[in-house]
């Protein structure tokens, strides 16, 4: 049998602190050897309920510490690129949060020095982990839809963020940071990568938001090489409840993924509550999160590279980027423009 793997947790935000419990407790075959987090009150705390060997302030320290196998980063988007890089400078195998980075450059000088590094690194698409997207992926995949036609996703969270945390400056905004799942899931399932975007965005409820230049609604179109199109829809005042819901419509049939069962027509209002088995995140997807770092270990232990790649990870951003790009100026915005560096503040797109 394979020694356990020790890994250290960087970041101990929300994603951090679920990631550094899970390893703690729920992955048999590794064992969470540090946890980095600049705040010294959210170590105490972490460190009252978690017992982990070394519990530090700088990641450069972790990152030296013997024995230490592989990282998980779950700090802000802005910092995913100099910690991905410093791991894979000191040879350690990377987990890291959705996206790599904020801009396309960043995100292949990136994943330029992994593949230099020649370290694994797996992205944090944890939906493709659920157990309700991989039947209806088995699905398509088994042509039980005949050719996908249209793919449509809703992402809405049920309460307006701090500002601080949507800012676009380090999350990348509403569109990158909520609507990447949607993105890669939208390539996934269908099969093909998207050539064309267009989008509209607008701060309709969480009026705080405009201090930072962020939105809390957007709506984005997706048209596929292959003549496919897409819809997703990313919000984050859904008083009602968190609502995640995936369709893809094909020449046979259709399948779909999230709230799909029950009456014709449900209303559900504030004054009305959610409906029964309404959830949030870790009640939702615990179990993808949790399956998507065994995965990871999985295929350290095994020697065989992560199902997601860095390539999956350019994939998404280049087509977050054109929905941002899209929302920005009113226009449609190709993926071949964004690949080339186009912006909105040049001529063209």
């Amino acid at each position: 049998m394979n020694s356990p793997l020790h890994i250290a947790v960087i970041g101990l935000g929300r994603m951090g602190n679920i990631y550094a419990r899970t390893i703690a407790t729920q992955i048999p075959q590794a064992r969470l050897h540090a946890v980095v987090e600049p705040d010294a009150d959210v170590r105490a705390a972490f460190l009252a309920e978690v017992a982990v060997p070394h519990a530090l302030e700088d990641p450069e320290a972790a990152l030296g510490l013997p024995g230490l196998d592989a990282v998980v980063i779950a700090t802000p988007t802005s910092t995913h690129a100099a910690l991905v890089t410093a791991a894979a400078g000191a040879g350690k195998a990377i987990f890291c949060e959705k996206p790599l980075a904020l801009t396309l450059e960043s995100t292949h000088a990136t994943l330029d020095a992994v593949e230099q590094a020649g370290v694994p690194l797996q992205v944090g698409f944890m939906r493709r982990f659920d157990a309700g997207y991989r039947r209806a992926k088995a699905c398509i995949d088994r042509g039980l839809i005949g050719k996908p036609l249209t793919f449509k996703s809703v992402g809405r969270d049920p309460c307006c963020p701090r500002p601080g945390f949507a800012d676009p400056a380090h999350s990348g905004g509403l569109i990158m940071d909520m609507g990447i799942h949607d993105f890669d899931l939208a390539r996934w399932m269908v099969g093909h990568d998207v050539e064309r975007v267009t989008a509209e965005g607008a701060l309709l409820v969480c009026d705080t938001l405009g201090s930072v230049g962020d939105i809390d609604n957007a709506v984005i179109n997706l048209r596929y090489e292959n003549g496919a199109l897409g819809q997703i829809e990313v919000g984050r005042n859904a008083c009602y409840g968190y609502d995640v819901r995936t369709e893809v419509l094909g020449s046979e049939g259709i399948v779909r993924v999230g709230s799909a069962s029950g009456p014709a027509t449900l209303l559900t209002t504030r004054h009305a509550g959610p409906p029964a088995g309404a959830s949030y995140l870790m009640d939702r997807f615990g179990e993808a999160y949790r399956a998507q770092l065994h995965h990871f270990v999985g295929c350290l232990q095994d020697d065989r590279p992560p199902a997601v790649s860095g390539a999956d990870a350019v994939a998404a951003i280049e087509i977050a980027l054109a929905a941002t790009y899209a929302a920005q100026t009113g226009h449609p915005v190709t993926l071949g423009a964004v690949r080339a560096g186009w912006r909105p503040d040049h001529t063209a797109a």
